[in-house]
């Protein structure tokens, strides 16, 4: 599993003209693309929630947890692009939809449990997602 993490003041993902997930405008939060694996499980989710929602990356070093700032949550299958050869990237590593779409929610569900307000976008669907980057700060976790 992989989380790209950017510290966002403000975010949103919009379905057929609808906003489906956002963080306010005037909200530090956290934008977490998330990107599925074959062999990923729940408890990985579950793992990499608890980090993202600990991670001290927020204003004065502090977490999500610190400081009870949103988080979006939208899935990213284009994270496990295999670019090594020719021009077109694979998609072999990232996980069939039938094993990702299940574990997304689990992660947004984890973070959900440990009491962070938690917006998502739309599994499987073209989302525009806009965002303003602070810092510009972007981490990647990774199991």
């Amino acid at each position: 599993m992989r989380v790209l993490v950017q510290r966002v003041h403000g975010a949103r993902v919009v379905v057929d003209d609808v906003v489906v997930g956002a963080i306010a405008p005037d909200r530090q939060g956290l934008l977490a693309l998330i990107g599925i694996t074959h062999g990923d499980d729940a408890p990985t989710a579950a793992r990499l929630a608890d980090k993202l929602w600990r991670l001290r990356i927020l204003a004065d070093q502090r977490s999500a947890a610190d400081l009870d700032a949103p988080i979006l949550v939208v899935s990213q299958f284009t994270l496990y692009a295999d670019t090594a050869k020719g021009r077109r990237p694979s998609w072999h590593a990232a996980a069939p939809r039938e094993t990702a779409e299940p574990l997304v929610t689990e992660f947004a569900e984890a973070l959900r449990r440990l009491g962070a307000s938690v917006a998502t976008g739309r599994f499987g669907t073209h989302m525009q997602v806009e965002s303003v980057n602070d810092g510009p700060v972007t981490v990647l976790l990774e199991s």
